[in-house]
């Protein structure tokens, strides 16, 4: 049997394990909430591969797609550094993906539309001995995965915020992925490295450099989205009701990921996108997946947003951005039908 074919066998018998984590009533009031609504205009749906834990809500989700009526679920390969385009040009209709990445895409008006967030946290900002906060970083050298990644857009942010130019840090960059970047930072080549998902606690065990941000718990960044769900617009515009229903399965999906997080572990170990069972549960475990019930997205876009017009990064304002950038009605529709 081809290795594709079996890591999909072994992927789709764990999906279906997680129902045995769902108690009676809980399905009911779900399957309630979706069954009053019409069937999806399309019952084949494209979600964007991107093997990441924080992700882990997107691959739950796949028997809750089902539930929804989608026949086919596809998880189209990308590389991380083409997801946004991919989804711009209608290569995959809807994926989870990190809040400052679509920022700037966002900004030149690409066709792409943010419709709710997840959870926060995700991201850890590193220094060695010559970095003791952010402001340190300035003539600097800070290890990222390419040019306008999340990481590089994040730590611009914080630059921003603490009343640096971004532009006064040396970006090193031209790495394969995030991972090439943490073993630059691990030689000593730069003086920090932003990590995500189980990066921080592989660094941690091998002692290298000190934690100077933990976006998980350190505010404000602690208080806005990290992940969020966006989608082709031309997708949300032609398909209403498909978008409902897939965006509620993501949600749900992250409730799951909130409520049995060594089950998801497992089943991330299980599908091979984390294989060491323990890291995958302590990452799961740390990150808030109910966070989508309580806060506005809008809000992160607003915030993040600031931080990179005043530095001229972006050239919209952040009303702009929300304004075009942003279909919040079907997340506060599942809200209320979600009693959130």
């Amino acid at each position: 049997m081809p290795d594709r074919v079996r890591r999909a066998l072994i992927g789709r018998a764990g999906v279906l394990a997680l129902g045995t984590l769902l108690p009676a009533y809980w399905l009911s009031a779900y399957r309630d909430a979706q069954a009053a609504d019409p069937p999806p205009e399309v019952t084949h749906i494209r979600l964007l591969h991107a093997p990441t834990i924080c992700h882990a809500p997107q691959y739950i989700a796949e028997e809750f797609l089902r539930m929804e009526g989608f026949e086919q679920v596809e998880y189209v390969p990308f590389g991380t550094r083409h997801i946004p385009e991919a989804l711009a040009s209608g290569k995959a209709d809807m994926t989870m993906w990190n809040v400052h990445e679509l920022l700037p895409h966002l900004d030149e008006a690409r066709p792409i539309v943010v419709l709710g967030g997840v959870h926060a946290g995700c991201w850890q900002v590193f220094g060695n001995d010559r970095v003791q906060d952010i402001r340190d970083l300035k003539g600097r050298t800070a290890a990222i995965m390419y040019p306008r990644s999340g990481d590089q857009i994040l730590l611009s942010s914080m630059l921003a915020y603490v009343g640096i130019d971004p532009h006064e840090v040396n970006w090193l960059s031209g790495a394969t992925s995030l991972l090439d970047a943490m073993e630059v930072f691990a030689q000593g080549r730069a003086d920090a490295f932003v990590g995500f998902a189980q990066q921080p606690l592989e660094l941690r065990a091998r002692r290298i450099g000190k934690v100077l941000v933990n976006t998980t718990t350190d505010r404000p960044w602690s208080q806005y989205f990290c992940c969020m769900v966006a989608a082709n617009r031309a997708f949300t515009r032609r398909y209403p009701v498909t978008t409902k229903r897939a965006l509620r399965a993501i949600l749900k999906a992250a409730d799951v990921c909130d409520s049995a997080p060594a089950q998801v572990a497992r089943f991330l170990a299980e599908r091979l996108y984390e294989p060491r069972f323990q890291i995958g549960r302590e990452v799961i475990e740390s990150l808030p997946y109910s966070r989508w019930r309580e806060s506005d997205p809008a809000d992160t876009v607003r915030f993040y947003a600031l931080r990179l017009h005043e530095v001229g990064l972006i050239k919209s304002t952040p009303e702009k951005l929300i304004a075009q950038g942003m279909d919040l009605r079907f997340l506060h529709a599942l809200k209320r039908e979600l009693k959130a």
